[in-house]
C-alpha cells in the first residue's frame, strides 16, 4: 500500500505560479514542480472541496489550469468529526478564526488517515508551534497528526 499525499492549496499555487524575479518563490516553484513531475506518482494523492474552492478564485485562466490539474485527483469527503476537529484546532491552538480552511484541511486529512498534509502555507500549517498543539488535539480525538511537510521534503533525496 503507497503513502498518502493531502495537496494543500498552496501547492497548486506554486505549481502553476507565473515567472518570477523574487528568488524564493521562483525556487519554491522550481521544487513543486519538480515534487509533481518525478515524485507525486510514488503517492497516492487527494484533496478536498476546500483544495477545489480555493483553487477556483484569482486569475481565471490560473484558476483554470488549477482545478484541470485536480481532476485526477481523489476527493476526500468531509465528515461530522473532521468539522468538530476543526473547530478545535481553532479553539485550541494558535491558528486564528480567518484560518479556518487552513484548520480544516488539516483535520480531514488527520480524520481520514493522510500520511503527509503537502503544503507551503508556513504560517498556518507547516508551522511546527501549531503543530505541537494541533497534535495534542488529535490525540485527545484519537487521531494522529499527518506529517506536515513541503515538496522539500517529500522530494526523496
Amino acid at each position: 500500500m503507497r503513502e498518502t499525499v493531502y495537496i494543500e492549496t498552496s501547492i497548486l499555487g506554486y505549481l502553476t505560479a507565473r515567472s518570477t524575479e523574487n528568488l524564493i518563490l521562483a525556487a519554491n516553484s522550481k521544487v513543486t514542480q519538480d515534487w509533481w513531475e518525478k515524485r507525486r506518482m510514488d503517492f497516492d494523492l487527494y484533496i478536498s472541496f476546500i483544495v477545489l474552492d480555493e483553487s477556483a478564485q484569482g486569475d481565471p485562466e490560473i484558476a483554470a489550469k488549477r482545478l484541470e490539474i485536480l481532476q485526477s485527483i481523489q476527493l476526500l469527503e468531509p465528515t461530522e468529526t473532521a468539522e468538530k476537529l476543526t473547530l478545535q484546532f481553532l479553539a485550541k491552538s494558535n491558528l486564528p478564526s480567518k484560518a479556518a480552511n487552513d484548520a480544516a484541511h488539516i483535520a480531514l486529512a488527520t480524520v481520514h488517515g493522510i500520511d503527509y498534509l503537502l503544503t507551503w502555507n508556513c504560517k498556518h500549517i507547516a508551522n511546527v508551534q501549531i503543530q505541537k498543539k494541533l497534535a495534542k488535539v488529535c490525540l485527545e480525538f484519537g487521531y494522529e497528526l499527518p506529517r506536515i511537510c513541503t515538496p522539500y521534503e517529500l522530494m526523496g533525496f
